[in-house]
């Protein structure tokens, strides 16, 4: 289904240049028209928690602070009654809420935020649910195994991929924010990691959790961040998503040599993949 969006999208464009040829002036019009009916045809899965000054974070960075703006001469904050605007002074570490984890937080000569390209911020979604084996094993670590018995039931992962780990621990990030925190949690096996990195060409990969894995050594984390691959950690709402068939957006801002920063994450479902979930 994936690759039929991205064939509806191509002829989309092909029959616009045909267009443009013919009538040069209509051409950015149709082309703006074709494209957006193709994403409001889909749905829009938010895989982002908000997040706020109670937010859960590891307790070595500590919890965010968000004060008022205030103005410098008189120390008082902004107010849309008196000054006609507000605004906030945001002071957090960048990994924070649901967040981007670039190449350069764990590696010092490291791909940062703002080096990223574009091309890998809009991918095919696969979502490894492990939900079902919690039950026996709580912190389970997804292993090849569980992979090859996926792929049984969905084909191959295809490369250039984004790998998205559903654990469901996203659903006590507000409701119990204590068990969220838990350690140890359902993670990553290193093995895992790198047979999707280099095995199925897999180009990031993100999970429920603030961190990738439970070792000593964060051994999934560093192999991944430290062999030029970036994650998303704290996602939200992988239940709401196939296994197959969506196209993952993640976007967060352009920090000139940023080492993580909060991302902002969605998950593109055609309408037929939509109707069936």
């Amino acid at each position: 289904m994936i690759h039929r969006m991205i064939t509806a999208i191509a002829f989309s464009l092909l029959s616009m240049s045909v267009a443009a040829q013919a009538n040069p002036g209509s051409a950015h019009a149709n082309q703006a028209t074709e494209l957006l009916a193709i994403i409001h045809d889909s749905k829009l899965v938010d895989l982002t928690h908000a997040f706020s000054a109670s937010t859960p974070v590891w307790s070595g960075f500590g919890q965010a602070s968000i004060t008022p703006a205030k103005d410098p001469k008189t120390g008082q904050p902004y107010t849309i009654a008196k000054d006609g605007f507000r605004a906030n002074y945001f002071s957090m570490v960048g990994q924070y809420g649901t967040h981007v984890d670039p190449p350069a937080h764990f590696d010092a000569h490291g791909a940062t935020i703002d080096a990223i390209p574009l091309n890998q911020m809009i991918l095919p979604l696969v979502v490894f649910d492990i939900t079902g084996l919690l039950h026996d094993d709580p912190d389970h670590a997804l292993s090849v195994n569980d992979i090859l018995d996926w792929e049984k039931l969905h084909g191959r992962v295809p490369s250039g991929s984004f790998a998205a780990l559903r654990t469901d621990m996203s659903k006590d990030w507000d409701s119990n924010p204590a068990r969220f925190k838990r350690s140890p949690f359902p993670a990553w096996s290193l093995a895992a990691v790198k047979f999707l990195i280099e095995q199925r060409g897999v180009v990031a990969i993100g999970h429920e959790s603030l961190d990738t894995d439970t070792t000593p050594g964060m051994d999934s984390e560093t192999w991944l961040l430290r062999h030029g691959h970036y994650q998303i950690e704290a996602m939200a709402h992988l239940d709401q998503v196939p296994a197959t068939g969506a196209v993952l957006i993640a976007m967060w801002p352009k920090v000139k040599d940023g080492d993580g920063f909060p991302a902002r994450v969605m998950a593109v479902m055609p309408a037929a993949i939509a109707q069936a979930h």
